[in-house]
């Protein structure tokens, strides 16, 4: 199967040369890689991308966030898989030819590779995502985060879905289903998508010798606004997507209400209620 990579960036050009780096040494042959540049300060992405010999580069004129970013970038990938990677992200020898065998299976749409926190190291490695999982109750978690690296997670299996910051798709599922939710702008629009996989029949699996190490956050800073879309996009996961909702909003309002307390004790209540309530007079 012929891959495209799609790899949306803001201004953070040290980190997409380090990114680009590995991809152009690991990719397989004739793989099509495309960086997003997401209304970059003085064009500074597309100059780093342009560097890199068969980069192609597709830029929007002003920041759009990362879905639309994403979703530009799709538009223009020919792979029957498409691999969504952040630029604060570095790939491994065959990281793309372990995740790419999964896709012989018909009912696969994704893949979700080990994504390893920090630069590569030595030491045993602390592991960012191992696949997602959703619990109905309205939350996503990463499986394996913050765990050290051990046998536990060295065995591939189904999971929910897979992190946008190294996710691979199955092309024609992606499209079919929507791509990703503009409206999120950045943060569980991965969820989101998630969920619309797995409504359409299509399963997502995790594979362990798919590694990514990722640099967890040094493409965003935390602010209000981020907290206020963070939760705003959160609660629209659960309304728009869990089935037979009903008898589970006692199970949500329990989350809710353990999230507002550790909400509390971090001084975040405010902009943390505010998406939420964003969210709800959205509905």
């Amino acid at each position: 199967m012929n891959l495209s990579i799609v790899i949306p960036s803001h201004n953070r050009t040290d980190l997409l040369r380090l990114c680009l780096e590995t991809v152009v040494e690991f990719a397989p042959e004739r793989t099509q890689v495309i960086v997003v540049d997401d209304g970059s300060p003085e064009a500074c992405v597309s100059r780093t991308a342009a560097k890199f010999a068969g980069v192609e580069i597709v830029r929007n004129p002003r920041p759009l966030g990362f879905a639309k970013a994403a979703n530009r970038g799709i538009a223009s990938a020919t792979g029957d898989v498409i691999e969504l990677l952040n630029d604060d992200t570095q790939v491994t020898a065959n990281w793309a030819q372990a995740a790419l065998k999964w896709f012989t299976d018909p009912t696969i749409a994704a893949v979700a590779p080990l994504v390893l926190q920090g630069p590569s190291s030595d030491t045993v490695p602390i592991i960012d995502s191992a696949g997602d999982d959703y619990d109905l109750g309205g939350f996503a978690t990463k499986r394996g985060h913050g765990k050290r690296r051990s046998a536990a997670f060295a065995e591939p299996r189904e999971v929910f879905g897979a992190s946008a910051s190294s996710a691979f798709y199955r092309a024609d599922v992606l499209r079919s289903v929507g791509c990703f939710p503009e409206e999120f702008g950045a943060y569980f629009e991965d969820v989101d998508l998630a969920w619309r996989i797995r409504n359409a029949g299509f399963r997502a699996m995790y594979e362990p010798a798919s590694v990514v190490w990722h640099r967890i956050g040094s493409s965003y800073r935390k602010s209000r606004a981020l907290i206020e879309r963070q939760s705003q996009n959160e609660e629209r996961v659960f309304w728009r997507n869990v089935p037979n909702i009903w008898p589970l909003l006692p199970r949500h309002a329990a989350v809710l209400a353990a999230k507002a307390v550790r909400r509390i004790r971090e001084g975040t209540i405010v902009p943390w209620t505010i998406g939420r309530l964003r969210a709800w007079s959205k509905r």
